[in-house]
């Protein structure tokens, strides 16, 4: 479905979109399943690791019915709501509401720089927690995680020794492994995979430890 002019569209059902596509899901909960990627355009972080910032800007606008209509054509039944940051656009709550009400399995990618309190109960939110390695520590949100959903997943971006140290600590602050499933995953080209590991291992964290599988199967190119 074709884009439209920006004022043609009513401003609570206004998106601006960098794309929709179908692949398979490579992190959180949900690895391995086919999903339609809704990626939302425009980001107020920098992380030095984002391999998205091709979305940081452009974009199409699109009403929320129009792109219900075109997840709805690519089929798979669970539905990931991802940016750049989503929710630095109000009506990606809307989006979301609107996705669970027709039925899919909808979950958000979040930066966890942007309160994620009003997003719909039913939708799992993947919170990403910036660790000094990002270079955006300082955006954290804590209310994100000082009360989090038991359907959340907090995940840690590790760059290096020292993020792993900070991300323990951290988890072990806010109780966070007692609260909610939490996942470390090595930053691509940063960390050795089976290092962080074995540092998990060593220090017996109740953590999932997690790799990209969209980046095992298609290197920094998008499955589609």
């Amino acid at each position: 479905m074709a884009a439209v002019p920006r004022d043609t569209i009513p401003a609570p059902e206004r998106l601006r979109l960098t794309e929709i596509f179908a692949s398979l899901q490579g992190e959180a909960d949900t690895v391995g399943w086919p999903t339609v990627f809704v990626r939302l355009t425009g980001c107020p972080l920098r992380c030095v690791y984002c391999d998205t910032t091709y979305s940081f800007y452009g974009g199409e606008w699109f009403s929320i019915d129009s792109v219900i209509e075109q997840v709805r054509a690519l089929g798979p039944r669970h539905v990931c709501v991802t940016g750049g940051e989503p929710l630095a656009q109000p009506n990606a709550l809307t989006l979301m509401q609107r996705l669970c009400d027709a039925g899919f399995r909808v979950s958000l990618e979040t930066s966890g720089a942007v309160d994620a309190s009003g997003v719909d109960e039913r939708v799992v939110r993947v919170l990403d927690v910036k660790t000094p390695g990002s270079g955006e520590m300082h955006r954290n949100v804590l209310s994100n995680v000082e009360a989090p959903r038991p359907s959340d997943l907090i995940k840690f971006v590790i760059t290096s020794r020292e993020d792993y140290d900070w991300s323990r600590a951290f988890c072990a602050q806010y109780r966070l492994p007692q609260q909610a499933q939490v996942l470390f995953s090595p930053a691509f080209g940063a960390v050795e995979p089976r290092a962080l590991a074995e540092w998990i291992l060593e220090d017996r964290l109740d953590v999932r430890f997690q790799l990209q599988l969209h980046k095992l199967l298609w290197g920094e190119e998008k499955g589609r």
